[in-house]
């Protein structure tokens, strides 16, 4: 029997959109439940122990965390998005833990209180794409080569985040990764990858970039009336 899959989710949320990738790359019919973090209902505060999105309902079960999430959709649902080989496989979810990383450091940089700290975080994440750069498989497209994996739904929503610091013009980390900007240009035009977030993600996502009160929004703001739009949803959380 056919287990409904429901992927509770928040708009913005990067892990989400990771467990959305991976379901649509089966081509696993699912549902969404959408939740506010700013205002947690019950119902999902009782099948949440951590208060975190992404929770997938699988019949009667809810499964929390999206490696997990992932885990359990590559155990169940074809095709296999991890290795065969027990070592590269092992090697894959190093880098998919490497990807949270990466991720707490987005959100250090976009918290940033003035420039020194910008400027830090950035380094950071120029130094983390540069271990990328060295992981990467030289052929392409993917992480490793022609198959897309776990991997690559890890860092698609990774990417997503400097379509919007690079759109009010923030300096680059990729002028020299170009295995990870050949990366970014492969994950970005991906089906599954498009269809994982909204489409007003990007305005959504400027819009709580603006809101954090950070030096990153006090240069949004100075950007233009363009940057400056809210979107309805100005939750202080999208994990």
């Amino acid at each position: 029997m056919t287990v409904e899959l429901t992927l509770v989710s928040h708009v913005l949320c990067p892990y989400v959109q990771r467990a959305a990738i991976v379901l649509a790359e089966k081509g696993v019919p699912f549902s969404r439940r959408w939740v506010d973090l700013a205002a947690k209902p019950d119902w999902f505060t009782a099948i949440s122990p951590l208060g975190k999105v992404p929770v997938l309902l699988a019949g009667g079960e809810a499964i929390f965390e999206s490696a997990v999430i992932c885990e359990y959709l590559d155990d169940t649902r074809p095709p296999r998005l991890h290795p065969e080989d027990a070592l590269q496989r092992a090697r894959h979810r190093a880098w998919t833990e490497f990807g949270s990383g990466v991720l707490d450091t987005i959100g250090a940089y976009y918290r940033a209180a003035d420039a020194r700290q910008l400027e830090t975080q950035r380094d950071l994440l120029r130094a983390r794409f540069g271990q990328l750069e060295q992981a990467l498989d030289a052929e392409g497209p993917f992480f490793a080569g022609a198959s897309f994996s776990i991997v690559d739904a890890v860092f698609a929503p990774v990417f997503r985040y400097f379509d919007a610091f690079e759109s009010v013009g923030e300096p680059g980390c990729f002028d020299h990764t170009p295995r990870v900007r050949a990366w970014r240009a492969a994950l970005s035009g991906r089906p599954s990858v498009r269809a994982a977030a909204l489409p007003d993600h990007a305005e959504r996502l400027q819009a709580f970039l603006a809101a954090r009160g950070s030096e990153l929004s006090r240069r949004i703001a100075s950007s233009g009336p363009a940057a400056r739009r809210r979107s309805n949803d100005q939750s202080s959380e999208i994990f």
